[in-house]
């Protein structure tokens, strides 16, 4: 079940997001990990609205942040990637009229995956929203 998250889950939140980041972001260099994380906790969660889908022992396994028309996180912990989280939070955000999202040109897994829901490339962008040079490919959903 996907539910609203609260500012209660947030460490939970970031403990999924830098493992998922952990495993699928090869190309961040470690201490933009480190930038990005305080960053997403002590900024981005606040700017959007955050839902959940946990485990069955009540663990969150997956997250979306959406703001406005555009998905802005998705994050998955590794051990359940490949359950359809990353799918049902898709489609959670297609039903609430969320039909962008930003993805690193590097993170081909990402792209793939976005592809596959329906997703294309609009635009791309040299560096992303925080001017550093991770290129970031601008998608939109065309069923």
């Amino acid at each position: 079940m996907i539910e609203k998250a609260t500012k209660n889950n947030w460490i939970e939140l970031i403990d999924v997001w830098e493992a998922s980041v952990r495993a699928t972001h090869h190309f961040l260099h470690p201490e933009d990990i480190d930038y990005y994380r305080y960053r997403v906790f002590h900024e981005y969660f606040d700017l959007m609205d955050l839902y959940q889908i946990k485990d069955e022992s009540g663990r969150i396994a997956g997250f979306s942040g959406l703001s406005e028309d555009n998905l802005e996180m998705l994050f998955i912990r590794p051990e359940m990637r490949g359950r359809g989280i990353g799918k049902r939070l898709v489609e959670h955000a297609l039903s609430l009229g969320i039909l962008k999202v930003d993805v690193n040109e590097e993170n081909e897994q990402a792209l793939g995956f976005y592809r596959k829901m329906g997703y294309e490339a609009v635009v791309r962008s040299a560096v992303d929203s925080d001017n550093k040079n991770y290129p970031i490919i601008h998608m939109e959903y065309k069923p």
